[in-house]
């Protein structure tokens, strides 16, 4: 059986770690080169090594989605190594420091949000004239959180940035249909990540909050894999403006 994305070529933000890196191994295992964005070289390059010992073709490059002039750049950079992009993961984020609302500051709310929603823009933006240009269409994915969906107290940033991004996706599901460009949502219910380490450090957090997943426990992050498979599947053409949700059931319980 063909795998379902061979021959494709799904680019992923943030993808040194976490989810990012998972959804990019459930891709690679499913045929598609893969290509890594980050910030941090170092990760980039240990998570591009395990790809490639795994049998994937993939590639990474450091950047900044906050940056316009080093989304650009890299974008074309990445073209011009992988010859083309057909899905792209908006998944680079920041969270919330725990600062109170009433203490939260502009600059801080500033950070979380910059990355979050204008680097999801700018990435987006790239990836759309990339693929109108060639004319195959191809699938958009910003990485949300169900965090979009319930009350994040204490990270109101977060919280904000993250439910910002569910009304752009609408927006461009509509707008780019015509160029068969499919836009959607994922959120990621609790896993465990470097980012939301120390709340699953926390007990009290912990328990609360798997006390409110029907699942009983945390996402791993290999978990968001199959989602990330089937959003980036050229055969799936109908499904596009939809928030898709792996939470184990936090959302609706």
């Amino acid at each position: 059986m063909t795998p379902k994305l061979s021959g494709r070529v799904v680019l992923v933000t943030g993808g040194n770690s976490g989810i990012g890196l998972a959804m990019a191994e459930a891709c690679a295992a499913e045929g598609a080169r893969i290509v890594l964005w980050g910030r941090n070289g170092d990760k980039n390059d240990r998570a591009v090594a395990g790809l490639r010992d795994g049998g994937a073709v993939a590639d990474a490059f450091v950047c900044d989605v906050t940056d316009p002039d080093a989304v650009r750049n890299t974008f074309a950079a990445s073209v011009a190594t992988a010859g083309q992009i057909d899905a792209a993961f908006a998944n680079a984020g920041a969270t919330g420091r725990g600062i109170p609302f009433l203490e939260l500051d502009l600059a801080e709310w500033r950070r979380v949000v910059t990355t979050n929603l204008d680097g999801t823009f700018l990435t987006l933006q790239a990836a759309a004239r990339h693929m109108i240009e060639r004319g195959n269409g191809g699938a958009l994915v910003a990485v949300s959180s169900v965090s979009a969906i319930h009350g994040a107290a204490g990270n109101e940033a977060y919280g904000s940035s993250k439910t910002a991004l569910l009304g752009l996706v609408r927006a461009l599901a509509v707008g780019l249909a015509r160029h068969q460009i499919r836009v959607n949502a994922l959120l990621p219910g609790w896993t465990i990540t470097d980012m939301s380490g120390g709340g699953y450090a926390n007990e009290r957090f912990r328990t609360a909050t798997t006390s409110r997943t029907p699942v009983r426990r945390w996402a791993e992050p290999s978990e968001m894999g199959p989602a990330a498979v089937y959003l980036a599947d050229p055969t799936v053409t109908f499904h596009t403006g939809d928030t898709m949700v792996v939470d184990g059931g936090y959302s609706v319980f």
